[in-house]
């Protein structure tokens, strides 16, 4: 289960990409525009031109007290290099956001197979320990009666009590554990905390599932990672911002279509059947060429000239690092591999060696220090071989990961 809102990115960056596109594209406006001339501008006309006027200059008000335009345009981009690299860089940008998002997924998908490992490791490492507790029960029960009896000494006694203390004081911890462990894996899938979830699943189960050496065997794409993808995109979008910015030294051209109808009156009756329009439309075309910027627009190429080199030295970085991860990776996995059947191993010759100390210390063969320690064996070969097979779990997802498989 993905996060909320994954994938809201990737439909933003195509609307993106869209009203990129749309820019290039015809452009229809309308409008309409009102005038209230309260005051008439006046012009200043040889007096000649009035009849019976004896001043050498007169003023005269030019226009009516009301005009109205209701208008029309039809534009259309002709050429712009920049809108040309504009289309080229939303594609890029949509590259990125997918790019993420396969990103966030690996890593939410890694972080749910930890938090389902350590649910599995918790509720295995309760089992073990409440079988451990109980066997340490019965033991401390008989040893008490024969304590009783006057047949060993209470230092017998007293030193089976404090493994058994510090068994439950674990035991109590592993079970609060558990229930952040479960809450973790809820918060990862998605689930609210107060629903209830159940695994089926063992430990032991998902620890033999993971083994697959053949993992470590295939070569190692570079390309497969998605870091790697995330480089080369920020490599293209240096290289487009480098385009953009000699775009500018390319000219622009563009075309315009205006309708209109204009209407004047001394009188607000422009919604009237009696108000005269009069109609106009024209044509035109703009040509902008860039001449000289005092060398601006080249201090600009070269600013991003080099940070497209930076970029480029940075995708060789991330290259040699993710090789470096990758082999790291690999390294681990393996590692545990060898550890969870070491410990496997190891785990059977604590049990058998605890048994033996355990009959030899009910039979007064050897003392309480001898069984004890043998005790403390089993146990840390308990948690080793849990921790191998977690271990298991969690190096193959960060090998998968870092190779770029998501199955």
């Amino acid at each position: 289960m993905r996060p909320k809102n994954s994938g809201l990115d990737i439909e933003a960056a195509k609307k993106k990409k869209w009203e990129t596109t749309a820019t290039g594209l015809p452009q229809i406006n309308a409008g309409l525009d009102y005038q209230n001339n309260f005051v008439i501008q006046q012009s200043v006309i040889p007096g000649a031109f009035i009849p019976d006027s004896e001043e050498e200059f007169v003023t005269v008000p030019f226009g009516t007290k009301h005009s109205m335009v209701a208008r029309s345009t039809l534009s259309q981009l002709i050429f712009d290099g920049s809108y040309i690299v504009a289309l080229q860089a939303s594609k890029t940008y949509l590259q990125y956001f997918e790019s993420s998002k396969k990103k966030t997924d690996l890593e939410v998908r890694e972080m749910i197979i930890n938090s389902y490992g350590n649910v599995l490791l918790a509720e295995e490492n309760i089992s073990i320990l409440e079988k451990n507790k109980a066997t340490l029960e019965k033991t401390l029960f008989d040893t008490e009666q024969t304590f009783k009896n006057g047949l060993i000494e209470e230092e017998n006694v007293e030193q089976l009590k404090i493994t058994l203390s510090s068994i439950n004081s674990s035991l109590n911890y592993t079970k609060r554990l558990k229930d952040i462990s479960y809450n973790m894996l809820k918060i990862n899938l998605g689930i609210e905390l107060e629903e209830e979830l159940s695994l089926t699943d063992k430990l032991e189960n998902l620890t033999t599932s993971n083994l697959d050496m053949a993992l470590t065997g295939s070569s190692f794409e570079v390309k497969n990672n998605i870091d790697y993808a995330l480089s080369t995109n920020f490599v293209e979008q240096r290289t487009l911002e480098m385009k953009l910015e000699k775009s500018k030294f390319l000219p622009s051209l563009s075309a315009n279509v205006n309708f209109g109808y204009n209407a004047f009156g001394d009188q607000f009756q422009f919604f009237t059947p009696n108000q005269r329009w009069l109609n106009y439309s024209n044509l035109g075309v703009s040509l902008n060429v860039p001449i000289f910027s005092s060398f601006g627009k080249t201090a600009k190429v070269q600013q991003a000239k080099i940070a497209l080199e930076q970029a480029q030295t940075q995708l060789t970085e991330t290259e040699q690092r993710l090789k470096l991860q990758y082999q790291n990776a690999k390294s681990d996995y393996e590692y545990s591999v060898e550890q969870y059947f070491s410990s496997k191993e190891n785990l059977l010759l604590a049990e058998r060696i605890e048994r033996k100390q355990q009959v030899k210390f009910t039979e007064g063969l050897s003392t309480s220090f001898d069984f004890t320690d043998a005790q403390r064996q089993l146990y840390s070969a308990q948690q080793s071989y849990l921790q191998s097979m977690i271990d298991v779990v969690n190096k193959k997802a960060t090998l998968e990961k870092a190779i770029g498989q998501t199955n």
